[in-house]
């Protein structure tokens, strides 16, 4: 009787142990995954995707590209310089000719740095656009780490205490208290978290790498995380008020990006129709002739001398292109052509958008009613119907299987409570990308 009463005893110890386990699981996870002091925050791993992701870089280096573009538009024509020099076979004359020709470069400069000026605005919010999706996949990747970390605590901390009463149903078995069926039932329980929790940790590794790729560190550096995912749902979800629903897709970058190409648009429409306008181009050449005869002449003075001479000619001009045949009529209707896929593109971004807008409102406010409704008080009821069934099963009372079956019970309670912590952040962090926030 006595040793009943000291199994039973520990038995309820163990299951305590398991509910204040599981009641302090909002803070307690493994120590590789999250650190409260010095682990990577929400914030902090966004400002350094911002900083260091490698296609982000890239994208910026389109902006500098299309500056130099815009500065090399800006640029004049060169003057062209040539030089020429004809000898006579087996003569003496000889010729000497130097020109230079200066295209004026009529009505086209405004052109060529306006379509410039409208590439580099679209270049902006291209990468503005980037950097917004590229904080969208660190939040959601920043949250599916929590979301795995968070799965494999409960996981560990339910393998912990099987494993304690593994060890206690066996020390009953050799005392021929308990039959040996109960010890293999719960061996088995262990080797199938033992499986589970691996498959887990695998999981958790996986989305580490995922987040490491976009913060533009080595797979093998060392990344915790210091917020889990109840905080992070506290501080991102629980703590935010719901956006208007007023709110516009106007200031989304992706949107701005599409009419400013309507503006490229407009822009090379010009461009093409100053094109095909006259232009100009003045010209000068010197010459130097040296020719003669091989007879001779009377001089003024009556005296031969040869017939030969030095000329010096000055030419000065210009040149001018008519449009006659080719009035850039092509290149115009392209840029028409261009601009009215331009405003369709911004259209459908526009309704894109709002869609979205809509969409992530809905499921935003969704799952804080859910999020709500999910509370506390349900995982502690889980707890304690577990503990009820063991204590029930320790009275001799209920067999093993109603403990595993109301373990797995409260296993499954315990995940749907991570789906729905899991939902309530992306659906929060899903409606921020869709208004454009970039943080």
């Amino acid at each position: 009787m006595r040793t009943r009463i000291t199994l039973v005893t520990i038995m309820n110890v163990l299951s305590l142990s398991l509910v204040g386990h599981a009641q302090s699981q909002q803070t307690a996870s493994p120590p590789s995954y999250i650190d409260p002091v010095g682990g990577l925050t929400l914030n902090d791993a966004i400002g350094r995707a911002l900083e260091h992701e490698p296609g982000l870089r890239a994208s910026r280096a389109q902006i500098d590209m299309t500056r130099g573009l815009r500065e090399q538009a800006a640029l004049r024509p060169n003057p062209s310089l040539s030089f020429s020099q004809q000898q006579e076979p087996a003569g003496a004359d000889n010729q000497t000719r130097v020109e230079v020709q200066w295209p004026l470069d009529l009505f086209r400069k405004t052109g060529r740095t306006g379509v410039a000026d409208r590439e580099v605005d679209v270049a902006q919010h291209a990468v503005a656009d980037r950097e917004r999706m590229l904080a969208a996949d660190v939040r959601l990747a920043y949250g599916q780490v929590a979301v795995t970390v968070r799965t494999l605590t409960v996981t560990d901390q339910l393998l912990e205490a099987t494993e304690r009463q593994l060890t206690v149903i066996s020390s009953r078995v050799e005392q021929g208290a308990t039959p040996p069926l109960d010890r293999d039932m719960v061996r088995v329980e262990v080797q199938r978290l033992e499986a589970e929790r691996s498959l887990q940790v695998g999981a958790v590794e996986r989305r580490l790498v995922e987040l490491k790729r976009l913060l533009g560190i080595p797979p093998d550096a060392s990344l915790t995380l210091r917020t889990g995912l109840e905080d992070l749902v506290r501080e991102e979800v629980a703590s935010a008020t719901s956006p208007s629903h007023a709110s516009t897709p106007t200031t989304r970058p992706d949107v701005q990006e599409a009419e400013a190409r309507v503006r490229v648009a407009e822009a090379q429409i010009d461009r093409a129709q100053r094109e095909g306008r006259p232009d100009m181009s003045l010209f000068g050449m010197y010459m130097r002739m040296d020719a003669g005869f091989p007879q001779q002449g009377l001089s003024s003075a009556g005296s031969f001398e040869p017939i030969r001479n030095v000329f010096h000619y000055v030419t000065v001009g210009a040149m001018v292109t008519l449009p006659v045949l080719n009035r850039n009529q092509g290149a115009v209707a392209a840029a028409e052509a261009g601009k009215t896929e331009a405003a369709a593109r911004v259209e459908a971004a526009r309704l894109s958008a709002q869609s979205e807008i809509a969409a992530a409102q809905s499921r935003d406010a969704y799952a804080r009613r859910a999020l709500n409704s999910y509370s506390a008080d349900a995982i502690t009821l889980a707890r304690q119907n577990l503990v009820a069934v063991r204590q029930t099963y320790d009275l001799g009372r209920g067999t093993l299987l109603d403990v595993l079956n109301e373990q797995r019970r409260y296993l499954d309670v315990e995940r749907a409570y991570t789906e729905v912590l899991r939902e309530a952040y992306e659906a929060h962090e899903t409606l921020k990308t869709a208004l454009g926030e970039a943080r």
